[in-house]
């Protein structure tokens, strides 16, 4: 396997067609695609001991975020080209409002999966991560 990633980005996450695919880990940050259909959403959670980045490539969400599960005090519409920072231990939900699947990459620091998963949609990545949280 090559030590560097490369590739075109923008055209691998607007051709992803699953919720959660993992393209690259290192021993420091992880880069994942992500598709999510409309009205859908990554889910309200929180990685305590990862920073992550977001950047979308097609499609509008919302993204909520704050201290506390039941305290998401910050509200932002975002849309294709933006990208944000979600810092560790931050409650976090990307939610799509439009009416095309939004496509998005993120990059975590440190990794948050397992080489090579894929995630077809978010009722399969919910039961990977609760079994994960399980054992």
């Amino acid at each position: 396997m090559a030590l560097i990633w490369t590739g075109n980005i923008e055209a691998l996450t607007r051709d992803n067609a699953t919720f959660r695919t993992v393209v690259k880990v290192g021993k420091y940050s992880e880069l994942t695609l992500m598709s999510i259909e409309p009205g859908g959403e990554i889910g309200l959670e929180v990685h305590n001991d990862n920073d992550q980045f977001l950047r979308i490539e097609a499609g509008r969400a919302r993204v909520k975020a704050g201290p506390a599960k039941d305290d998401l005090r910050e509200a932002h519409d975002v849309e294709a080209d933006w990208a944000f920072i979600v810092p560790a231990g931050t409650w976090h939900n990307v939610i799509n409002t439009g009416s095309e699947p939004l496509k998005l990459y993120t990059v975590y620091a440190p990794p948050s999966h397992t080489p090579g998963t894929v995630h077809r949609t978010k009722q399969e990545a919910d039961a990977a991560e609760a079994a994960e949280h399980a054992s």
